[in-house]
């Protein structure tokens, strides 16, 4: 059971609002998982199911690594067959940093990475967002408070976060990994979270 945005474009949008409630309740559990269990609480699976909450009744391939090309306006992610072991690796790197990094780098880190390879066939930006905020929670050692969290801010904001992505892009493509102006970025809307408690 499948709408399309070119079909029903109302429709559309009401079930992908609903699909951002449903992933941020998964979300929620996530991080309290995540909280009692540990650094390496984060897996594949995880990521699945974010992604499968994200794009529930708007496409038939949530929750599954994409198994063909992908274009992403001026990026071209890595090749499908590549996907698994690149997504080994994004994992590995988090667990192997999670206490050398801040949360906002290793946050900023998770957006950037999971944006750069495009694991999925739709939704990767909304399992982007969702796995930053995870790793700025957990990370933090709490589900962090504010009436509008950091992911509903980057979709408010989006200029700081594209750039911050191609920064880190170039930064990538030059042999070098640096994401410190999307972790600059991050922090700013993290702050402004905490300061909105009301």
């Amino acid at each position: 059971m499948i709408v399309s945005e070119g079909d029903d474009r109302a429709l559309y949008d009401l079930v992908q609002e609903r699909n951002l409630i449903r992933q941020y309740d998964l979300l929620t559990n996530c991080v309290e998982i995540g909280l009692r269990q540990g650094h390496t609480a984060l897996d594949k699976y995880t990521l699945w199911a974010l992604n499968h909450v994200a794009v529930a009744n708007i496409s038939q391939f949530g929750g599954r690594f994409r198994e063909e090309p992908i274009y992403v306006g001026n990026h071209l992610p890595p090749h499908f067959k590549e996907v698994p072991e690149l997504m080994d690796k994004f994992i590995s790197t988090i667990h192997e940093n999670w206490f050398n990094w801040t949360p906002t780098q290793i946050a900023a880190y998770g957006l950037w990475r999971l944006n750069w390879i495009h694991p999925f066939i739709e939704g990767n930006g909304r399992t982007a967002r969702a796995t930053c905020y995870y790793l700025l929670c957990a990370r933090s050692g709490s589900l962090l408070p504010g009436r509008k969290i950091v992911p509903e801010r980057i979709r408010e904001e989006r200029r700081g976060y594209v750039d911050g992505l191609r920064a880190a892009d170039r930064a990538w493509h030059e042999g070098n990994l640096d994401f410190s102006e999307l972790e600059g970025y991050l922090a700013k809307l993290l702050e402004a979270q905490l300061r909105d408690l009301d």
